[in-house]
């Protein structure tokens, strides 16, 4: 698979809509994450990522102009012990709860479907990432509808076990902006990422569309020892 330009695959792109980035940095010692929102919407773009305990969770910026909390308020981050699970949506709490339970990431998302917004009938993207004793593998989630029929889901889960020095992998909810949106395709891109937590976070947020970008949050993880570091960025302020 070619390693393709994170920045030009967000330049390009004036809509992929809400976006998960999971890797490795180049010298090996982090584990990296990113989640991004963006809205067409004055409902989709009254929002804010604020800290929730280890994780995030989305807030109205005005919450007199909030019409529809539904799919736009939820936790797109939360810690399961050494799992960090990261969403586009409130299947991170179903996530969180069922592996609590001992079931699997998979088996979690057996109970949930794509939004209930058609005709976008926007995508369920998921990612977990999994550290212990010095060693990380993680995994991302879509489920779609089958090419824009709400009457049948299509699953996949994408696992990388032993991830490599530099490399990540992107998965957004939108090929592009459109009416209806049409659904991402195929597997994650293969991305890369650097070893400065601020440097990445300035190229994903400098690299999203100024008219359609909401929130970012990045988290890199020490893989040795589990500690993290956090930058969010708001576009309101």
């Amino acid at each position: 698979m070619e390693k393709l330009s994170l920045e030009k695959e967000l330049k390009e792109n004036a809509y992929p809509g809400r976006g998960i980035v999971i890797g490795k940095t180049p010298d090996g010692k982090h584990a990296v994450t990113a989640y991004f929102i963006m809205g067409r919407s004055e409902n989709s773009r009254n929002r804010v990522f604020v800290e929730d305990g280890e994780g995030i969770r989305t807030q109205a910026f005005d919450p007199s102009k909030l019409s529809d909390p539904s799919l736009i308020i939820y936790a797109p981050v939360r810690v399961l012990g050494n799992k960090t699970i990261v969403t586009n949506g409130d299947q991170t709490d179903t996530i969180y709860e069922l592996m609590d339970k001992q079931q699997t990431f998979e088996q979690a998302l057996r109970t949930r479907e794509f939004e209930p917004d058609g005709p976008n009938y926007t995508p369920r993207i998921s990612g977990i990432m999994h550290i212990e004793n010095g060693t990380y593998n993680y995994a991302m989630s879509i489920l779609k509808s089958n090419n824009g029929n709400p009457d049948a889901c299509n699953r996949y889960t994408f696992a990388y076990t032993s991830p490599v020095a530099g490399e990540a992998h992107f998965i957004h909810t939108y090929m592009h902006d459109g009416n209806p949106l049409p659904s991402f395709e195929g597997e994650p891109k293969l991305v890369g990422v650097s070893d400065d937590i601020d440097e990445f976070t300035k190229l994903v947020w400098e690299s999203l569309n100024e008219d359609n970008k909401v929130s970012l949050f990045v988290r890199y993880i020490d893989i040795e020892t589990g500690k993290y570091e956090t930058r969010i960025v708001n576009k309101n302020k």
